[in-house]
């Protein structure tokens, strides 16, 4: 009887641990491969179709606000002097974000991003980047480009051709007065351009800016600079307050940054080279360079492009501020903190760099002989964890902290 127990006891123990087995079994191979099998990262995305670029332009944009200037222009003079640093710390592909004017045509042409954002408080500047947009999207090279954005018409004798020399491309443009018929031309191309092919809705007030823009174009050509006041008859676009520009106050006309040169006295605009400004267009024609109305330390715009980039697999390579963080620490800094939370929510990496502009009434050490300004990089993250240390109490802090300069030739 005893046996029988221990038999009975041990068919049982087999039959528990049995059931053990067949609820610990894994599943067949293919069953556990496809639980398993991890989700295939997004790709980057290549191109926008018309309908993607205009919807995305709107919807991460928030409300524009006031600057008491028209950028037209840069007024950078030593805006070439960090390209071969750029080069030299791996700036290259991935995402580029900006300000501004043209300026940040040819930091895109030199970084090659796979896709550009431009960023701006000023509504006009957008526009103004359309209306470069819609230009691009007309010209098939450099001098088409130039005749297209300042209504000058193009000789039948001894034309220029896409491999002339940008000093014979400019010298011609400069001595070439304006057209009236084809300003008038091109601006309604530009125009339904805008609306139809890139499916962009223009307001009644967008249209009289792109007006003021294109005409101002026309009207001082090459010798166009960056104004300190505006003559915009629009509110909401610049403000007003008269035109300081012209080049007369040390400020450069599109002549001058077209023709400058780097450190080894090399040309670097975008249009001194077909394949720089190929690259631009084809960025532009893939509507891959994305314009956005948005204030860096503002609630939405900037956050909205980070949370994008990081959906779709893009870092940042290099963010252009040009000198706004100087107007950033008014309000007791709240604005220049409300800025450095919104670049903490874009994906980074150890090689993610601004390049930024120091001017103010004191020489910076590392500016140039000859340039109101230097142009610095610095590493992005090295500039979140100065934040979160308290380093920057002021913008003088901010540019001569961890910055890095040229090699002084």
């Amino acid at each position: 009887m005893k046996s029988i127990r221990i038999n009975l006891l041990v068919l049982a123990l087999l039959g528990f641990g049995a059931s053990i087995a067949f609820a610990q079994a894994p599943a067949p191979a293919k069953e556990q491969a496809a639980i398993e099998k991890p989700k295939a990262p997004a790709q980057p995305i290549e191109s926008l179709t018309a309908a993607e670029f205009s919807r995305l332009s709107r919807e991460l944009s928030e409300e524009g606000g006031f600057f008491r200037s028209d950028n037209f222009t840069s007024n950078e003079t030593a805006y070439l002097t960090i390209v071969d640093k750029l080069r030299e710390l791996g700036a290259s592909g991935g995402a580029y974000v900006g300000v501004g004017p043209e300026q940040n045509y040819t930091y895109i042409s030199k970084i090659r991003p796979r896709i550009a954002f431009i960023m701006d408080i000023r509504r006009q500047a957008i526009l103004q980047h359309l209306m470069y947009k819609a230009v691009f999207h007309q010209s098939k090279n450099r001098v088409d480009f130039l005749a297209l954005l300042l209504s000058r018409p193009l000789a039948k004798e001894k034309p220029l051709t896409a491999d002339s020399n940008v000093n014979d491309i400019v010298a011609y443009f400069s001595a070439t007065p304006a057209d009236a018929k084809a300003f008038t031309a091109n601006l309604a191309t530009i125009k339904k351009t805008i609306q139809e092919d890139f499916q962009y809705p223009l307001s009644a007030d967008d249209l009289k800016g792109i007006d003021y823009v294109y005409g101002t174009f026309r009207d001082d050509g090459l010798q166009l600079s960056y104004r300190s006041g505006s003559n915009n008859p629009q509110g909401g676009f610049g403000g007003g307050g008269g035109n300081f520009g012209g080049g007369g106050f040390g400020f450069p006309v599109l002549k001058d940054l077209i023709t400058a040169t780097d450190l080894n006295g090399k040309l670097g605009n975008f249009l001194a080279s077909n394949e720089d400004w190929e690259f631009v267009r084809n960025l532009h024609r893939k509507n891959m360079i994305v314009l956005v109305v948005g204030n860096f330390g503002g609630p939405k715009a900037l956050a909205a492009i980070g949370e994008y980039l990081k959906k779709n697999n893009f870092t940042v390579t290099a963010y252009y501020t040009s000198n706004v963080e100087q107007y950033l620490f008014d309000n007791e800094g709240e604005l220049f903190s409300a800025w450095a939370n919104n670049v903490r929510k874009l994906p980074l990496t150890d090689k993610s760099l601004f390049i930024r502009s120091a001017s103010g009434r004191f020489a910076h050490p590392a500016r140039l002989p000859g340039h109101r300004a230097a142009t610095l990089l610095q590493q992005m993250k090295v500039f979140l964890k100065d934040f979160d240390e308290g380093v920057y109490k002021s913008h003088f802090d901010l540019v001569t902290t961890h910055y890095i300069g040229t090699d002084k030739p």
